[in-house]
């Protein structure tokens, strides 16, 4: 039982290398016939399994930490292996989803044959900025007890992994997904999120009662917010996350 948190760590990992896999296998186009539009007709799927396998992905990462409590069986191998889950989960598979929104925002231009490789390049820098937070995050979990210092990663993956989950439900109004400028400043935000100096509250709240009021405020926008927007919520909820950790001062006994 004591090797259970690490074999749900690996599960991460699994999940991780799955959600690639089906990235990888997205999307391809078909020029209409007013040979100027192009829309995704095989792929789309895969990349909704994808975000899929980062979600189930996110939900292990957020168990071995409760067994490993649980069983009391923390330890500084079971801490350096879920980093290197994590890498992949919520920072290579990501990174893959920002590279096909890339390649679907180039391949959408007019008479566009190709995508230029040099301009997807910045995707994986999502990937670069999540493995030295990770590293970061090891070197300084004492001082993160109370809350993280930059956005979690497991935080960054979700929200991107939302996004092929809006196109998939929503194509027709989520047009911004798939716009280079966009994405480039998507992947810009994300990468200074996760180093800036923000104090990023906890789930696991300390202290009386009322240190719990923004879990309860996101936790319902995100159910309220789910049955009308369905994922475009993710994003929504990861704003307001952002926007209730500025102002968040928790209190004391």
């Amino acid at each position: 039982m004591k090797q259970l948190p690490n074999i749900i760590t690996l599960a991460n990992l699994f999940f991780g290398c799955m959600a690639i896999a089906f990235l990888l296998n997205a999307p391809s186009y078909l020029n209409t016939v007013n040979n100027t539009d192009y829309y995704p007709i095989i792929g789309m799927e895969d990349m909704f399994r994808g975000s899929m396998f980062i979600g189930l992905a996110a939900l292990m990462d957020m168990m071995d930490g409760l067994a490993a409590r649980v069983l009391k069986s923390e330890s500084k191998l079971g801490r350096d292996l879920d980093s290197l889950a994590d890498v992949v989960s919520f920072g290579v598979a990501p990174s893959m989803i920002l590279f096909k929104l890339l390649w679907m925002a180039y391949m959408q231009e007019p008479g566009a044959l190709e995508a230029p490789m040099i301009a997807m390049a910045p995707a994986f820098l999502l990937a670069c900025f999540a493995a030295l937070r990770l590293a970061k995050f090891n070197q300084t979990s004492d001082d993160q007890k109370a809350a993280f210092i930059g956005m979690p990663t497991p935080a960054i993956g979700l929200v991107v992994a939302s996004f092929p989950l809006i196109l998939f439900y929503n194509y027709d109004t989520a047009g911004y997904l798939i716009n280079r400028w966009v994405i480039y400043l998507l992947i810009v935000l994300l990468c200074w999120l996760m180093h800036s100096r923000i104090h990023f509250f906890k789930w696991k709240a300390s202290g009386p009662a009322g240190n719990w009021w923004p879990h309860f405020v996101i936790g319902l926008v995100t159910i309220i917010g789910a049955v009308f927007l369905q994922y475009a919520i993710i994003p929504i909820s990861f704003a307001l996350y952002i926007i209730l950790s500025l102002v968040y001062r928790p209190r004391t006994l």
